[in-house]
């Protein structure tokens, strides 16, 4: 196998890398307003079943194949299968994964935009204690359609010089500062909340269990966020471990990862929801529920301005640890096949990130009336911004997943797995039965179930 041009300096930055990929948007943003949408606990509870069984097996077989292929996740697949006597063809896997980076990253930019127009707005303005008044700075941000692209362009940029920068020195250096700081912050919020918001209702809306709101859509959704936050199915992983030294336990960084994102995103949706009940505020907001009822939250604290500016930075800071890993894909691939430098890889995957995110600033104003697939089940009103969101997360999460788990389980060495995860016997006899049956078995019936929605 080749050598990677250069590694994580530690074990430490590695793992904070990997939390800065799984906590990002899909845990702090995302999480509230799916779990206010789909009704809750059993939401919470099929989220948490399907990490468990889904996709920590598949975080794993991703962090086996990075480290033993040493390349890109296209390069990474190729050199596993090739190794295991197996046809190239099966790189296609990557392929996926890094077009699904691209299209997320597009729209996701758009989001961290938000964070930073936040601090902006925040620090000049101040914060209103009245849900009217910020549900419409929250509208006319949405509505204009230059200020998104300025934001949109901010964020991308900031991206692309960290990651131009390296890996020990850019994305692993970055990791170091963004993860605490943000970690801290959620918890005095998650404190704050509870003590002033409806805390109880909070609990018992996350945590209690009510089979009405059972449903296949509930369970597609369920397992498309744990995708999504996570990142598996898009090879992140395989990129990321492809820069691990040999002595790193990949096990260990798996399970740090995973345990952080899960711990975060129920933090995150106890500082959310008790202002939503205390406030009498839809839980089924969409979107614009971290945008609207967290501002309403600082609004009622000591300091409340400075405490919310200071949590946008840190949002924005955690969206770019998440943004790092996506733009790492198609660099890593582009400086492989194109034998373009790291800072040329870096601006020109940067700038096909930008221009495609420009139909997700556009759906919320300009073509908000456009509905693209409009003539496919279930998105009759669905915008450019809900096509790709839906379209990464139900069904190109799924398929490059469903993909990496016949790979590991049927194709790749068993060897493989067992040495670079330092697995006993039992243990990996475990694991490449859930790759083989368990995983697939998921996604697919979690997929089917879409139709009967």
């Amino acid at each position: 196998m080749s050598e990677p041009a250069s590694y994580w300096s530690s074990r430490t930055g590695f793992i904070l890398a990997a939390m800065g990929s799984a906590i990002g948007l899909g845990s702090i943003w995302k999480f509230p307003y799916e779990v206010g949408t789909n009704g809750g606990g059993v939401f919470v509870l099929l989220y948490l079943v399907g990490l468990g069984l889904i996709v920590f097996p598949l975080m794993l077989a991703e962090l086996a194949i990075g480290r033993r292929g040493r390349s890109d996740a296209v390069g990474s697949l190729a050199a596993v299968a090739r190794a295991g006597a197996a046809s190239r063809g099966w790189a296609m896997i990557g392929v996926v994964g890094v077009a699904g980076a691209v299209l997320i990253l597009s729209f996701y930019s758009v989001i961290g935009g938000w964070a930073i127009a936040y601090i902006v707005d925040t620090a000049r303005h101040g914060l209103a204690g009245d849900v009217a008044h910020l549900r419409a700075r929250y509208d006319a941000l949405l509505a204009a359609p230059l200020r998104l692209t300025l934001y949109h362009t901010a964020f991308m940029a900031i991206t692309a010089v960290i990651v131009a920068r390296g890996i020990a020195d850019g994305i692993e250096r970055a990791s170091r500062y963004l993860m605490p700081g943000l970690i801290a912050l959620v918890v005095v919020l998650a404190i704050y909340s509870m003590s002033q918001g409806d805390a109880r209702a909070a609990l018992r809306f996350l945590f209690e269990v009510d089979l009405a709101h059972l449903s296949p859509r509930t369970a597609l959704e369920a397992l498309g966020l744990g995708f999504f936050s996570i990142g598996v199915g898009l090879s992140v992983m395989v990129t990321y471990a492809a820069y691990a030294r040999p002595d790193l336990g990949l096990r260990e960084v798996a399970i740090v990862t995973l345990l952080s994102d899960t711990a975060i995103s129920l933090l995150v949706g106890l500082a959310v929801f008790p202002v939503v009940f205390a406030e009498r505020l839809d839980p089924a907001g969409g979107p614009g529920l971290m945008f609207v009822t967290l501002p309403l939250a600082f609004a009622r604290m000591p300091l409340g301005t400075t405490a919310a500016v200071a949590f946008f930075v840190l949002l924005t800071m955690a969206a770019l640890a998440s943004a790092l890993s996506l733009l790492e894909m198609p660099v890593a691939l582009a400086g492989r096949w194109l034998g373009w430098s790291r800072p040329w890889a870096a601006a020109g995957a940067a700038a096909a990130c930008w221009a495609l995110g420009l139909a997700s600033v556009l759906s919320f104003n300009v073509w908000s009336g456009w509905y693209p697939l409009a003539w496919v089940p279930g998105l009759a009103t669905a915008t450019a911004f809900d096509c790709l969101d839906r379209l990464t997360s139900n069904a190109v999460l799924p398929l490059g997943g469903l993909g990496l788990a016949i790979f590991g389980g049927w194709v790749m060495p068993r060897r493989v797995l067992v040495e670079e995860l330092r697995l006993g016997r039992v243990g990996g006899l475990v694991i490449l039965v859930a790759l083989r049956y368990v995983v697939p078995v998921g996604i697919v019936a979690a997929s089917l179930a879409s139709l009967a929605r």
